[in-house]
């Protein structure tokens, strides 16, 4: 297959960020006397707590309302201190590279912030192999809707049924093939108990591509 560009979404494809975010939850759960199952928390996996709220759900389990100011800036201590060594998913440096000599234009589409992917991005020295990057804020809606991948495809100028989208999470599979892109899962330790049967192609890792 050819496709005259590359999308990729940023948390769990290019970083594996997700794992730390989702222990740190899971340890809040457990202070509270309850676990959090993966296969319940990756409803909100690439989107937001509008989607599904672990929050709400705690809150449901325990009967009580909790101060999430608080446990919110404890749990990005948490995430910062676990991710401090971070680097790149296996092969996504080569891949870039690849891709970069074959004149491919490649974007970032990811329901985080820019402050978060654009840190990642610059801290890693990955924002040069991309043409544009659309986070929150850049459309009227994150994953699961369409909106942040055809304001990409927007921005490059490419009709979306010829462009790549590279996700690793269900809500974001189900974003891009609603904005009409052809759609390869890479899925990691945090997806891959998800049914992934809606996609054009399953990869293990991203050095198989």
């Amino acid at each position: 297959m050819q496709f005259s560009a590359v999308l990729f979404d940023f948390d769990g494809v290019l970083v594996d960020t997700e794992w730390a975010i989702y222990e740190a939850w899971h340890r809040t759960f457990l202070a509270h006397g309850h676990p959090l199952p993966l296969e319940t928390y990756t409803q909100c996996i690439g989107s937001d707590f509008d989607t599904w709220s672990p929050k709400v759900h705690l809150e449901e389990l325990t009967g009580r309302s909790f101060d999430w100011h608080q446990l919110d800036e404890n749990r990005q201590v948490e995430i910062r201190r676990d991710l401090e060594q971070a680097g790149p998913m296996p092969g996504v440096v080569p891949l870039l590279e690849k891709l970069t000599a074959q004149g491919i234009p490649l974007a970032v589409v990811s329901s985080s912030s820019h402050q978060w992917v654009d840190g990642w991005l610059e801290k890693l020295r990955l924002m040069p192999y991309f043409k544009t990057v659309v986070c929150r804020g850049d459309a009227p809606k994150i994953k699961p809707a369409p909106d942040l991948w055809l304001e990409a495809v927007k921005r490059l100028g490419i009709p979306a049924n010829e462009c790549l989208a590279i996700e690793d999470s269900l809500n974001g599979v189900k974003s891009a093939k609603a904005a009409g892109l052809n759609v390869w899962v890479v899925p990691n330790r945090t997806t891959a108990c998800l049914d992934f049967s809606i996609a054009d192609r399953i990869v293990a890792t991203l050095e198989e591509l």
